[in-house]
């Protein structure tokens, strides 16, 4: 059986979706077969961050209501052949589907891929839930804003009860801003009270790669796609030193 791993914010604007698609890519490219699950019912853009907006013709609703089966309704990236995507729907409201049926899908992918991972929406209402309701450990990323730090706070306080395994993203980092502030990435750390996965420094590639369609892995090994790979690789058990951001 595979992992499923909710990556959720707990607000906007932290750079989740950027997050799961760069891991999930680079995870793809390590050799492990990926399905990433855009759980963010009505406001979908992962297909956009991984280039498959044009692709992606059905969506997780489908084959929750027998429409068509989960390989039929996955999307395989022309680039990436291990990776997958299953978009949300577009017209629906999270609280239409029941946590049962997304547990039982959940569960039909991670008996077919060695990973799902799951995007939530920002928020922790009904959609932030319905996302987490079927996952095994969760991400939670965070920028190092204190607004950011503070839903990041609720998010674990909703998370921890039901997930033993909640680690730390710390994303969109710009060392000057930290200096100037006064701040460090181990303050974010013990804001949130959990462990470090890892640090994704400020980078406009995720921007032009995500623009053009092309995983940032496919097109850069430095900056965010070095962070995003080193992520990668410590979700496969590996030993793989903190980026050090100047």
């Amino acid at each position: 059986m595979g992992q499923a791993i909710v990556i959720t914010s707990g607000k906007g604007g932290t750079g989740k979706t950027s997050v799961t698609g760069g891991v999930a890519s680079c995870l793809a490219a390590l050799g492990r077969t990926v399905l990433c699950l855009d759980a963010d019912v009505g406001l979908r853009n992962l297909d956009i961050s991984l280039g498959l907006s044009d692709r992606a013709l059905m969506d997780f609703s489908d084959v929750l209501e027998g429409r068509c089966s989960l390989s039929a309704a996955a999307v395989r990236h022309p680039l990436l052949p291990n990776l997958s995507l299953l978009t949300a729907p577009v017209r629906a409201a999270p609280e239409s589907v029941e946590h049962s049926a997304m547990r039982a899908l959940i569960k039909e992918i991670t008996a077919q891929y060695d990973y799902c991972l799951i995007d939530s929406p920002a928020g922790l209402g009904p959609g932030f839930r319905l996302a987490a309701c079927g996952a095994e450990r969760a991400i939670l990323v965070s920028t190092t804003d204190a607004s950011a730090l503070r839903d990041a706070q609720r998010a674990v306080s909703e998370l921890s009860s039901a997930l033993p395994q909640i680690h730390l993203v710390v994303n969109r980092v710009k060392p000057r801003l930290l200096r100037q502030l006064q701040t460090t990435i181990d303050d974010a750390m013990d804001t949130v009270g959990l462990p470090l996965l890892g640090v994704v420094p400020e980078d406009i590639a995720v921007t032009i790669s995500a623009n053009r369609g092309v995983p940032v892995i496919l097109a850069e090994r430095k900056g965010a796609a070095q962070a995003y790979l080193n992520i990668a690789r410590r979700l496969e058990g590996q030993r793989v030193k903190m980026m050090r951001l100047h």
